[in-house]
Order: C-alpha cells, then structure tokens, then sequence
C-alpha cells in the first residue's frame, strides 16, 4: 500500500529535473508546496517559481538554478518527515545539514521556515525536508 505524499512528489520532481538540467519543473499546487518553493527562493536554490491558474487545478512553475559554467545549485533534497514516520525537533536539536551549508526546511506553528530561523526564532517543528 503507498501512501500519497505530495511534498515528496515535489522533491522528486525537482530532483528528477536537476538531475536532466530542465530549466523549469511544473507539478499541481498546494499551499504547503508554495511556501517551500518561496522557502529555495529566498535560500538561493532556484531562480523563481510562479503559480498558474488552470480549469480544474492550479499549477506551480519553478525555474531551476544553475551557475553559468551550468553547475547545479541543488546538489540534493531528501525528504526526511513522511507519513508513515515523523520527525519532529526540538528548539535546542535543530539539525544542521552538511555542517550548516544546507538548509533543513521545519514546519512550526508559526508556519514553514528553514531551520536557521527557526533557531533564531527558538521554536521547534516537524522536519519536513533538507537540501544543499
């Protein structure tokens, strides 16, 4: 039995387009998805994303980043909290994520935030995800 995991699908897919240096990734939209893309924006991961109203369901757009020799900028996400097993974190156990040059994106009760902010912030969450 698999369990829908829309986050995961979006990491998937970003990771899937990276790794074939797309130049932008479409998935289905969701407020969770919207604020993680918001979250690799302002961390510097991709360029921009935009969503896109459709018919029946809206869209997200990212447009990947890469450095002009055509480098990726995203080395790689893992999804680390899943359905079937939580991850929270404590405010004094954040995890830091290769030594501090990746980001851990939490989910708190003041909203999506990476784990820098939440740090600063001293609250704790689920561990949705990491990049570098």
């Amino acid at each position: 039995m698999t369990v829908n995991d829309p986050i995961a699908d979006m990491l998937t897919r970003l990771r899937n387009a990276n790794t074939s240096l797309k130049d932008r990734v479409e998935m289905p939209a969701s407020m969770m998805k919207m604020e993680i893309a918001k979250l690799l924006k302002q961390e510097g991961y991709i360029r921009d994303f935009a969503l896109v109203r459709g018919k029946s369901f809206d869209n997200i757009i990212v447009d990947l980043k890469y450095s002009p020799e055509r480098q990726r900028v995203i080395s790689g996400l893992k999804r680390i909290s899943k359905p079937g097993r939580r991850v929270y974190a404590r405010k004094e156990s954040i995890p830091r994520v290769l030594g501090g040059l990746g980001t851990a994106i939490l989910s708190t009760s003041k909203g999506l935030m990476t784990g820098r902010e939440a740090e600063k912030k001293g609250i704790g969450g689920e561990v949705v995800c990491f990049i570098w």
